[in-house]
């Protein structure tokens, strides 16, 4: 027996579906069940999308987190210092905030 699992389309296939959909030749319901798709609200989401961002809406997105920040040991010496004081200024003024919040009770 298989496991159900997430179904994913190509951006060629989405956008086929939406342009049959918005040239109004079909219902989101009929378009679903010609296509196997699992909802007409799946259609009905992608026309959405559609429509509030164009064509570049349907396009696969990247999987997983955005890449790290830059490698500190890129920076210049002064660079580096400055991002190290602004870390270090941060942490005092949270120190002081915490100790002031303790002596109120």
């Amino acid at each position: 027996m298989m496991k159900p699992g997430k179904r994913s389309f190509t951006f060629e296939f989405k956008l086929e579906v939406v342009r049959r959909f918005v040239d109004g030749e079909v219902s989101a319901l009929e378009l679903a069940r010609e296509y196997d798709l699992s909802s007409p609200k799946l259609v009905e989401g992608w026309v959405r999308a559609y429509r509030r961002d164009g064509e570049e809406a349907l396009r696969p997105k990247p999987k997983g987190r955005p890449a790290a920040a830059p490698d500190p040991s890129g920076l210049s010496e002064l660079d580096r210092l400055r991002a190290e004081n602004l870390r270090l200024s941060a942490e005092n003024a949270y120190l002081k905030k915490l100790r002031a919040l303790r002596e109120q009770g």
